[in-house]
């Protein structure tokens, strides 16, 4: 392919984020570019001693309605868009006085980040950008003369290929640039419709569309031969994708995967209250605790499982201490991820190279409303993210014994459990730790055997008396539909049950429960996760 060369004579700058501008507008006025800029940009460029004419001076006319309307103007559309082999073009530009334009540098007004500060209706509407995605489009429309730039990491290849070709761009890095600005452009539409969306309380718009910007490109999916890559959405939630990696190697799909599931998870326990700490291996927990410190919580969690926890990730809600980081350096883990860390759990935790440390900056809030997206074939599916808790849920006891305070405690830390375990999910509990957790069985039976048989082999591990389960008490994400998987957990040495109820069959499930003497609460909500 021909590099099909075109010089830049003249830039349109302008930019709501303007790091690294200045040291661009010099570079390019070294190459003898004519640069054009709008308000705080030209503002900018004038006070570092460099020559920039106002677009008012382009178009003959002011910025008006508060700078509402400055770039929408043939003079400077026409300038974009014309073709420079086409005669037609040339004659309408010589006939009307326009002037080409071969570089536009525009990011937009900062919707995205207003809407995450909390910004007011009226101050997210005020940063809608009208003329920068109007220009961006024009200018991508017109990449074979046309270079357009939208992001200030974008900056050092255009010098480059300036410096390389003379002044010049190939056509080569405009398409390169052209399909950004036009990714940039929907990402940002996307982001404006779902906040009004949100702001309207509209469930389900006509038209939906998301988007993010890249994190990283990995280094393939959830198996060798399938690509994927890492984006981040609009907005600020904390987790993998708001977290620094200070160490180890570079995250896979699976492990971003999982170690999302994991701090979701963790979430669900506010460190005010008590430490806690998650273990997850393929996308759910196999252990789960809560502790007087990190240490603790995480030794609990590693005694329900130990076998699955080798090579899985470790979520905390609290700062990761120098004894905790011992003690799960002790066996292969794969990443650590917490909202922060002390410099001696870094300094431990370094000594393992290949471990990842995340640090995400706080706890994602599990109350917080949001969308989760699924795609299937042809389609996309989109709900509201399960934000649903157990300590507001009025718990209604159905058997003719109530649990004891220590009983429901632990019945609220398996439901919290149960939320993030896929269906159909069977969590025993026991002091604020799980003991065994059957997890995404075709049959809700099959989930609590499996738990059980977990709790047992952890036993043996551990040379236990007895399993776990003995004296536990059982979560179930969703209801029984019959008695056979309470009996289960009965068996297995469950004292207490909580699951949503709502089976045709409630009364018979019920009274099972009062025959073994066992406490039984409802919460009306169900958990399923797929």
């Amino acid at each position: 392919m021909s590099t099909h060369p075109r010089r830049i004579t003249r830039a349109l700058l302008s930019v709501s984020d303007k790091s690294g501008l200045i040291e661009f507008a010099t570079a390019l006025s070294s190459y003898g570019v004519e640069l054009v800029s709008t308000g705080g940009t030209a503002k900018a460029i004038k006070d570092a001693g460099l020559n920039v004419a106002d677009v008012a001076d382009l178009t003959g006319f002011p910025e008006m309605m508060d700078g509402r309307v400055k770039t929408l103007h043939p003079k400077v559309h026409g300038g974009l868009l014309a073709i420079r082999a086409n005669k037609e073009h040339v004659a309408s530009m010589e006939a009307h006085g326009i002037k080409q334009i071969d570089l536009l540098v525009v990011n937009l007004y900062p919707f995205e980040e207003t809407v995450a500060k909390g910004g007011s209706y009226d101050d997210c509407v005020e940063n809608i950008d009208i003329g920068g995605p109007a220009m961006i489009r024009a200018a991508a429309k017109n990449h074979d003369d046309v270079t357009v730039v939208v992001d200030t990491s974008d900056y050092a290849k255009v010098l480059g290929e300036l410096a390389e070709h003379a002044g010049m761009t190939t056509l080569e890095l405009r398409r390169k640039l052209a399909a950004k600005a036009y990714a940039r452009t929907a990402t940002y539409d996307a982001a404006i419709s779902n906040w009004f969306a949100e702001t309207l309380k509209d469930d389900a718009p006509d038209y939906r569309a998301f988007g993010g910007k890249l994190i990283q490109a990995l280094r393939y999916g959830e198996n060798p031969h399938q690509t994927a890559a890492f984006y981040k959405a609009p907005g600020q939630r904390f987790g993998v994708a708001s977290a620094r990696q200070l160490q180890g190697k570079e995250l896979s799909y699976n492990n971003i995967n999982d170690t999302d599931a994991a701090y979701e998870c963790v979430a669900e326990f506010d460190p005010k209250r008590t430490p806690a700490c998650v273990i997850v291996k393929h996308a759910n927990p196999c252990g789960v605790a809560e502790g007087q410190n990190l240490l603790e919580a995480y030794k609990q969690a590693l005694a329900c499982d130990p076998t699955s926890a080798f090579g899985g990730i470790v979520a905390l809600n609290g700062t990761l201490d120098a004894e905790a980081a011992r003690a799960i350096t002790e066996i292969f883990t794969e990443v650590i991820i917490a909202p922060d860390a002390t410099e001696d759990a870094i300094r431990i935790i370094a000594a393992k190279k290949n471990l990842r440390l995340l640090l995400a900056g706080g706890l994602p809030d599990p109350r917080a409303p949001g969308l989760t997206v699924k795609s299937v074939a042809g389609g996309l599916l989109v709900q509201s993210r399960d934000n649903a808790v157990v300590d507001v849920m009025p718990l209604k006891v159905v058997t003719k014994r109530a649990p004891s305070e220590i009983e429901l405690a632990d019945l609220r830390f398996a439901f919290r459990v149960a939320k993030h375990v896929k269906s159909n999910t069977i969590v025993y509990a026991k002091a604020l730790a799980t003991v065994g957790i059957g997890a995404g069985q075709m049959s809700r039976v099959d989930s609590a055997r499996i738990a059980a048989r977990k709790a047992e082999d952890a036993a043996k591990e551990q040379k236990l008396a007895y399993p776990m389960t003995k004296g536990s008490v059982v979560a179930s994400d969703a209801f029984f539909p019959f008695a056979d998987g309470l009996l289960v957990a009965i068996e297995a040495g469950a004292t207490a049950v909580i699951q949503p109820g709502g089976s045709v069959r409630d009364d018979e499930v019920i009274k099972a429960a009062d025959e073994h003497g066992v406490a039984m609460v409802l919460t009306g909500t169900r958990h399923f996760k797929h």
